[in-house]
């Protein structure tokens, strides 16, 4: 067994230097997102995104529904589908974020820490495969793409809560400290 120890070695420095070689660096800039995502909003693009003080909020284009917190009193659930071309504009905002590289989710500070927060849990599907990305704002705050990820969803809601289906949802009772 002794012998094959500086074998099994050699082949192990050699297999992590090949896998090294094949890895995509998604972390480019605006180019690759040229490359990794169609100009054209594929077919099948979906995405689904929960938010708020422990998620509770959801826009769900898979399902084609909204999901209101109604704080002390829950949930309340619409049904809602997004026009074509409010999704071809959500496709070209999620696009030009480049959300296909290596996303920078990590907190503005660390060692601080609050409660409520709010959360937020993306997935999104492009040519079949499904991308999820998700954070907090425990550590007091986001910065980098989650904030560009929470600007997109603030834009996305605020479409929603103009919406006929959403303005026939409870109003919410109580709030959160």
């Amino acid at each position: 067994m002794r012998p094959l120890l500086p074998l099994f070695s050699l082949l192990l420095v050699f297999w992590l230097a090949g896998c090294e070689g094949n890895t995509v660096d998604r972390s480019a800039g605006p180019t690759a997102a040229a490359v990794l995502m169609p100009e054209e909003m594929p077919e099948d693009f979906a995405f689904s995104v929960r938010f708020g003080i422990m998620g509770k909020k959801e826009v769900n284009t898979f399902n084609h529904t909204i999901t209101k917190d109604l704080v002390t009193h829950g949930t309340a659930q619409a049904v809602l589908t997004f026009t074509d071309r409010e999704m071809a504009d959500i496709y070209a905002r999620l696009r030009e974020i480049n959300i296909l590289r290596e996303l920078n989710l990590q907190p503005l500070k660390q060692g601080c820490s609050q409660t409520p927060y709010e959360e937020e849990h993306w997935q999104i599907q492009l040519d079949g495969e499904r991308h999820s990305f998700d954070w907090s704002e425990e550590n007091c705050g986001v910065g980098g793409d989650a904030k560009k990820l929470k600007e997109l969803r603030s834009y996305i809601w605020e479409r929603v809560m103009t919406k006929k289906e959403y303005l026939e949802l409870p109003e919410a009772v109580g709030g959160y400290d």
